[in-house]
């Protein structure tokens, strides 16, 4: 959605840029490094940081600020409100039941996928896999899924002087290579990455979409890479998430 510049809140746009720039490369700022990530100057950083920890979303030691746990509240607000992870929630608990594995909701966050539900009592494999993560588009199978989702036009957007860094060395960091797999997965429907993101892990998704065909999320499983082969993965878990991807669909 597009607004007037004259209703747009600079001050709240560079506060939110504040509050963004940390991440877990960066758990602790001080002014100057808050505003080289937020792209504002170090005076305005200043002021914003110290409003924050006023305000109690962050905490600091009088050089440096860090994150507080009042800022959890936004991400709970959403997990309560959302219809869309309470509708996915029982689903996911049922496969990880079934199939004794990590599953999870994702949706597409800019150039990150953020999972906003996960499967309960399946053992986790990959690191930071947990409830709000946030996790780059390029190096996973949700990421690809979605991707799959857009128009070629938002696609083309999306991708347009982007920078893909690597993770691991089977990382997929050429925009014509990825381009190509997302051709790919627009044609399976789904999406197998192997250690891409992490080695040691493979992951399947399958887009979850909702009555009218639209791609609002993407259903993923988690596996260790060493014990099933590509092949193995498609014809094991394959079946499994497109039947639940059926399943939703009504729901969503």
């Amino acid at each position: 959605m597009s607004i007037a510049k004259a209703d747009v809140i600079e001050g709240m746009v560079k506060g939110m840029a504040v509050l963004e720039s940390f991440d877990t490369e960066r758990q602790r700022l001080n002014a100057t490094l808050a505003a080289q990530r937020a792209g504002i100057t170090r005076a305005a950083a200043r002021r914003h940081l110290l409003t924050l920890h006023h305000l109690g979303y962050l905490e600091s030691d009088g050089s440096y600020f860090w994150l507080a746990a009042k800022v959890m509240r936004f991400s709970g607000s959403y997990l309560a409100s959302s219809r869309l992870p309470r509708v996915i929630q029982p689903t996911l608990n049922r496969l990880a039941a079934q199939a004794q594995h990590s599953f999870s909701a994702v949706v597409l966050d800019g150039e990150e996928v953020v999972i906003i539900a996960r499967s309960d009592g399946a053992r986790v494999l990959a690191y930071g896999l947990h409830l709000g993560a946030r996790l780059p588009v390029h190096a996973t199978s949700t990421g690809r899924v979605l991707l799959a989702g857009k128009t070629k036009t938002e696609f083309n957007a999306w991708l347009k002087g982007r920078s893909l860094s690597r993770l691991t060395g089977h990382t997929v960091t050429d925009p014509k290579t990825l381009r190509e797999q997302v051709a790919q997965a627009q044609i399976n429907d789904y999406v197998i990455s192997c250690e891409e993101h992490e080695l040691g892990v493979s992951a399947m998704s399958v887009p979850l979409r909702n009555a009218q065909g639209k791609v609002v999320a993407a259903l993923n499983v988690v596996l260790p890479s060493h014990a099933m082969t590509a092949a193995h993965i498609r014809q094991q878990f394959l079946p499994l998430l497109q039947g639940a991807a059926q399943e939703l669909r009504a729901l969503l």
